[in-house]
């Protein structure tokens, strides 16, 4: 009769756990080499067709935007509707820089306090040499489109330098950062790709599909962090990350998917207009909360989202 296996234990399920997780850091890294993309080997910015003319019919809203489901919008003439989505496309496109910036110096930062053989470590630099990519691929665009986008603040600069920082200081509230600057530009790109190719501008085309295609790594990424890591933090640690997370997520929302106030200006946009489009009970608010979903779940499996955290995501219009 032979000896029954022994049960496994805690120690056997995290080394699968951590197997598993070291696998997929390969796997990510190895994808950066074979599928990664170079802006101006891979983009034929000078072909006639990826010409950017601020009058091109493409270049106006998405039909499924919320402002441009609102009676403002509707009564703008068809140059008009052109010019802004070009100019908002712009401004977007310079807060993504920035964003890059700030994930490429936190990512550095993170690297400094890996071993030298660390996994982690060598997919960092991957996807630092690919936000610097990105950056340079958005800067081209701005320099096409003609468009003059401010970057941000300097209380948002200041900010970003914190957010850069715990790259170093908190590296778990640094990746949930990430997803923060992640996730709500990807689910418009996607929602943008989904369209017919003779409604949307060619190159603005090529661009959401590299991007897309990169993120989606830097996502896992993080995501795969966050689970390998948060186990392991004190109550002290996930009490700071429960609470600041629904601020960060919130701002990234207000930066990338509403116009700023030099546009709100520039163009004219009526508060009404802008209540219609992003107030409460909005389609635009259940697409946030739909978007962040994934997120508060993550934090409820590391305790993260109780019942005391939910009015606070509730407050921010995100859940």
């Amino acid at each position: 009769m032979t000896p029954a296996a022994a049960l496994p234990t805690p120690a056997d399920s995290h080394a699968r756990d951590r197997d598993a997780y070291e696998h997929l850091l390969l796997r990510l890294s190895e994808l950066s080499v074979r599928k990664c993309y170079d802006p101006y080997r891979d983009i034929a910015w000078d072909a006639p067709e990826n010409a950017l003319a601020p009058a091109d019919a493409r270049l106006a809203l998405d039909p499924d935007d919320p402002l441009a489901r609102t009676a403002w919008y509707a009564s703008l003439d068809a140059e008009t509707r052109s010019r802004f989505g070009l100019e908002w496309g712009a401004q977007q496109l310079k807060y993504g820089i920035g964003f890059e910036a700030v994930l490429s110096r936190g990512l550095l930062e993170f690297c400094q306090t890996l071993p030298n053989g660390s996994l982690e470590r060598r997919y960092a630099f991957h996807e630092i040499v690919e936000e610097s990519r990105h950056a340079l691929m958005f800067q081209e665009v701005i320099r096409r489109s003609g468009c003059d986008p401010r970057p941000i603040g300097y209380f948002n600069a200041r900010i970003d330098d914190q957010v850069a920082h715990w790259g170093r200081t908190s590296k778990e509230l640094f990746f949930f950062a990430v997803l923060a600057g992640e996730l709500f530009i990807d689910d418009q790109n996607r929602q943008v790709l989904r369209r017919p190719v003779a409604e949307v501008h060619p190159l603005l085309r090529r661009v959401m599909q590299i991007h897309v295609t990169e993120e989606a790594r830097h996502v896992c990424f993080a995501e795969s962090y966050l689970r390998e890591h948060l186990p392991r933090t004190t109550a002290w640690q996930r009490a700071r990350i429960a609470w600041v997370l629904p601020v960060i997520f919130a701002d990234a929302a207000r930066m990338m998917l509403t116009p700023d106030a030099r546009l709100i200006r520039r163009f004219g946009i009526p508060k009404a207009a802008l209540r219609e489009a992003y107030g409460r009970n909005s389609e635009h608010h259940r697409r946030l909360i739909g978007i962040t979903e994934p997120i508060r779940e993550l934090c409820a499996e590391h305790g993260l989202y109780e019942k005391h955290h939910a009015w606070w995501w509730k407050a921010r219009g995100l859940a």
